[in-house]
């Protein structure tokens, strides 16, 4: 069933006040098909664009969606395979991605146990590529089914077939908008490779009284480590992380260094080791070293225990939050010479 003027504010965790022309909800490919089906044969829908929503953890809604809204919600998780080492679990794309998490962790599947409490469903795992606390999707994952809009086909894509980098993939590029992503088969350890190396956890686990490494230790230290610091969307609206880190080559890090004098100015400037040979900054470290930490404008603003995360306070408009970004990026290209990339996807 196709609905009209459909109220989006609790179905996006910024909260924002926005409305879609056209709304529907699907569980499976067939009632995909059906619904887009329907679309094409309705005067008043065959030419509007569509936007698949999942969870609505990583977008802000700049205004009333003027298209047509179909949202994701195929579910189950079910074993497909098992070999001396893995399990392979097959997700559908509409499952919350924490809870998903929490089942391996319950059944001693590891691998995802360093991305727990991010936000969103298993669909937006490969779009996103999305990575915490030294793990990233590409390391767990096997492949996955996705429904082409146009050719109404079921394609099924593998690791290489989804180009992945750094909270990226074929899916945010090159085939943006032409397909939905209807489940996930992720290859899951039975004998887990413990990450706790990366930013705090090994800290946490020490202070959590770990005597003995597993990984639902793992998982409760990252998100003691989360919730510490992430305001959570159910209290204050927002979508994560909004920016990713900046990655440069080494050429292009020292010639910053000679023109901005980098090492000199900021000596204690945080610098990771990223793929290619690349040099990754903390987005969070460039943010508050340019003033932008705790502030607030109105009902927007950056959160006062992690810069990286913009958020809602309450009534803020997706382009009220927007334009702070915007004041953001701009400042930290002039401080720094540094040109910032927006993780969330703006709509």
């Amino acid at each position: 069933m196709i609905e009209e003027n459909i109220d989006l504010t609790n179905l996006n965790t910024f909260g924002i006040s926005a409305k879609a022309r056209f709304f529907s909800r699907f569980s499976s490919a067939t009632e995909l098909a059906e619904i887009l089906q329907s679309i094409k044969t309705k005067n008043e829908t065959r030419n509007l664009p569509l936007f698949i929503l999942g969870g609505g953890s990583n977008i802000l809604l700049l205004k009333d969606y003027e298209g047509v809204v179909l949202k994701n919600e195929i579910r189950g998780i079910e074993v497909v395979h098992e070999d001396l080492d893995h399990v392979y679990v097959k997700v559908g794309a509409g499952e919350n991605w924490n809870d998903f998490v929490l089942h391996c962790i319950k059944h001693g599947l590891a691998g995802v146990e360093n991305l727990s409490l991010i936000p969103g469903n298993v669909g937006a795992s490969p779009m996103q590529n999305i990575g915490a606390y030294g793990v990233e999707i590409r390391e767990v994952f096997e492949s996955l089914s996705a429904f082409h809009i146009r050719d109404q086909q079921i394609v099924t894509f593998t690791v290489n077939d989804c180009r992945f980098g750094y909270r990226e993939s074929i899916f945010k590029n090159q085939y943006r908008n032409e397909f939905v992503i209807l489940e996930v088969i992720y290859r899951l350890n039975k004998r887990p490779v413990f990450h706790t190396s990366y930013g705090a956890v090994q800290q946490e686990l020490e202070k959590m009284g770990v005597k003995e490494l597993s990984i639902a230790a793992i998982s409760q230290a990252v998100i003691n480590i989360r919730s510490s610091k992430l305001p959570d969307p159910a209290v204050l609206g927002n979508a994560g992380s909004f920016f990713k880190n900046p990655q440069l080559s080494k050429v292009e890090f020292e010639g910053l260094n000679k023109s901005l004098e980098l090492n000199k100015r900021y000596p204690d400037m945080p610098t990771f080791p990223a793929d290619g040979g690349n040099i990754k900054i903390p987005a969070a470290w460039l943010i508050e070293q340019s003033g932008w930490k705790g502030y607030r404008r109105g009902d927007a603003g950056c959160h006062g225990k992690q810069p990286l995360v913009l958020v809602n306070y309450g009534n803020a408009t997706g382009d009220e939050i927007y334009q702070l970004s915007e004041e953001i990026l701009q400042s930290v290209k002039s401080k720094f010479g540094i040109t910032l990339e927006r993780e969330v996807n703006v709509v």
